[in-house]
C-alpha cells in the first residue's frame, strides 16, 4: 500500500501543481506529500519533478511516467469500485451534470425516483448548460441533448426529443398560422438566445434542410421563458418538445409548421470509457434507459 500511496500523492502532486495542493486534495500535510514522492524518485532511481523555490516542473521521466501511472491508478479504482459493487446494492457518491431545463422538468423527477430505489446512492447533481470535461472536472456521468460530440465518451441513446414551433390560439386567430417558414418573416418570433444562431431557425429533413431568419422583439436566453411569451400570445416560438409538451395538451398552444421539423434529435447518457463500469454508473444509465423507454411522456397525449 506504500507504494500505491506514492502513486497517488505524485498524481495529486502533478495535477495541483505543488506539494501543498497535492496534500490538500489527499488530505495529509505537504510535508508527507514531499517524502512519499521522494520516497517514490528513490524506488524508481529516478527523478520525477524539478523543485525550485517558486514552483514544480515534471522531468521528462516524470512525465511519461505520470501519463501511465494514472491510467493504472484509473483502472485500479475502476475495478476496486466494480468489484465493491457486484458484491451487493450500488454504492457511493455519483456526480450528474445535466442540461439546466431539460435536467430541471425532466430528469429531477427521474432522479428523485431513483434516489428512493438505491438508497445506498448519494447523487451529487450538476444542472448547468456548460459542457463539462468529465474526466477532468471528476464527473461519473453526463446526461447530454443532440449529437455526442466526444468520441472519448461512451453514449447510450435514452430517448428522442425534437424542435416544435408554437403559438397561442388568440395569437394565430388574429395574426393567421404561417404555412411555409418562410412566412415568419411576417410574425413576432421569441427568440431563444441559447440558439447556436438565434436569428435563424432550423426548417426540413435531408436535402431539403435550411435554416430561416427570424426576428422578434422578445429574446430570452431560456426555453421556458420563450414558451411563457407564447402562451401569452406575444408571437411564435421554437421549442424543445419537453418544454412545450404539457402546454400542447392543454391547448395553451397550438404546434405549426409541423411538415417542415427538423430529424428528432437525441437525448444520451455519456460516461468515460472504463473496463469495469461502476455499478452506481450502470444503475441510473439503465435506470434512465428503462423511464424514457418508447414515446417519451411529454410527446404524448399531443
Amino acid at each position: 500500500m506504500d507504494r500505491l500511496d506514492s502513486d497517488r500523492m505524485f498524481v495529486a502532486v502533478m495535477e495541483a501543481g505543488s506539494f501543498t495542493g497535492g496534500a490538500e486534495r489527499l488530505g495529509t500535510s505537504s510535508g508527507q506529500a514531499s517524502k512519499l514522492v521522494s520516497r517514490l524518485e528513490a524506488h524508481l532511481g529516478v527523478r520525477l519533478l524539478n523543485r525550485t523555490t517558486r514552483a514544480l516542473s515534471p522531468t521528462e521521466a516524470g512525465q511519461a511516467y505520470y501519463d501511465r501511472v494514472r491510467v493504472l491508478l484509473d483502472e485500479l479504482d475502476s475495478l476496486d469500485l466494480a468489484i465493491r459493487n457486484d458484491s451487493g446494492a450500488p454504492r457511493g457518491r455519483l456526480r450528474l451534470t445535466a442540461p439546466l431545463t431539460f435536467g430541471g422538468l425532466e430528469l429531477a423527477p427521474a432522479l428523485n425516483d431513483f434516489a428512493a430505489r438505491f438508497q445506498e446512492i448519494e447523487l451529487d447533481v450538476s444542472f448547468s448548460d456548460r459542457i463539462v470535461n468529465l474526466v477532468d472536472e471528476g464527473f461519473d456521468l453526463a446526461v447530454r441533448i443532440g449529437r455526442p460530440e466526444d468520441s472519448s465518451l461512451v453514449s447510450r441513446r435514452l430517448c428522442g426529443s425534437r424542435l416544435v414551433v408554437v403559438a397561442a390560439p388568440a395569437y394565430l386567430a388574429e395574426r393567421g398560422a404561417p404555412r411555409t417558414p418562410g412566412d415568419l418573416a411576417a410574425h413576432d418570433c421569441i427568440i431563444d438566445t441559447n440558439f447556436r444562431d438565434p436569428g435563424r431557425w432550423p426548417f426540413g429533413r435531408g436535402a431539403e434542410a435550411r435554416a430561416v431568419p427570424v426576428t422578434g422583439r422578445i429574446r430570452y436566453s431560456n426555453a421556458e421563458a420563450c414558451l411563457q411569451a407564447a402562451k401569452a400570445g406575444l408571437g411564435i416560438a421554437c421549442v424543445p418538445s419537453f418544454v412545450a409538451g404539457a402546454a400542447l395538451r392543454s391547448a395553451r398552444v397550438e404546434r405549426v409548421l409541423q411538415a417542415h421539423e427538423v430529424e428528432p434529435f437525441g437525448v444520451h447518457a455519456l460516461y468515460p470509457h472504463s473496463r469495469h463500469l461502476a455499478g452506481k454508473v450502470r444503475a441510473l444509465v439503465d435506470f434512465l434507459a428503462e423511464r424514457y423507454r418508447g414515446t417519451p411522456s411529454w410527446e404524448a397525449g399531443w
